[in-house]
């Protein structure tokens, strides 16, 4: 069961950019909940606090009762937006949730045991291809993450979605069999490698028993017979 925290937000009594300008200037960020075939909700929430639960992280995928007046709406945020100098909120979106209702979500990538992995033994980097998989799944079981072993792996080697099992109920929205996580080599071990390839042929023939001599075995029978004469 996904956890839900908890947020309390206003309704704002008037829309648009004007009305949003002056709930800034009163340090709040202008939102809106929308979704669940009902009527759209204008609200205003505290900068403060929104600010600390986007970058506390999994903003996206965090469901929320936000109360209002009282009343909790069950909720996800859908999307924010971020004064492009300033770099803090100026406005989020909220989808409503339904009772059972399922959600398309982007969910981070995390690695594990990558210390098991023989090719991070041998030097090899932990590449993570795909940061986010898109996923539709229950709202009420969103995973926090999706876990990629990378128990075993060498270096060149991947494991794409079709080499992990995804949690109950959650199915993949990304077409095809994309790649996950990838072990790059490090520097100079292609060179290794072909340095290796080019000297194998040669360690083989310096290891072959040397042929006899021409003539060797004439030579030796015919010193043979000079004895016996």
């Amino acid at each position: 069961m996904t956890s839900v925290s908890v947020m309390k937000a206003t309704v704002r009594a008037k829309a648009g950019k004007g009305a949003a300008r002056a709930e800034r200037r009163k340090g709040r960020v202008p939102g809106i909940i929308y979704g669940d075939n009902k009527e759209s909700l204008s609200i205003s929430l505290d900068y403060n606090e929104l600010r600390q639960k986007i970058y506390a992280g999994h903003f996206l995928t965090t469901i929320y009762d936000l109360e209002i007046d009282g009343t909790k709406h069950r909720v996800i945020p859908r999307d924010y937006q971020f004064d492009p100098v300033k770099d803090f909120p100026i406005h989020v979106d909220f989808m409503r949730l339904g009772a059972g209702a399922t959600i398309r979500v982007s969910v981070p990538v995390h690695v594990r045991n990558a210390e098991a992995s023989p090719g991070v033994k041998r030097g090899g980097a932990v590449n993570i291809v795909t940061h986010a998989l898109e996923v539709r799944c229950p709202a009420d079981a969103i995973p926090a993450s999706i876990d990629v072993d990378l128990t075993g792996l060498e270096i060149n080697h991947s494991v794409h979605l079709s080499n992990i099992e995804l949690p109950p109920n959650v199915r993949p929205v990304t077409p095809g069999d994309v790649t996950l996580v990838t072990i790059v080599p490090p520097s100079g071990y292609l060179e290794e490698q072909r340095a290796a390839a080019e000297a194998a042929p040669a360690a083989e023939a310096g290891a072959a028993p040397a042929a006899p001599a021409a003539g060797a075995g004439t030579a030796a029978s015919s010193g043979e017979a000079a004895k016996k004469s």
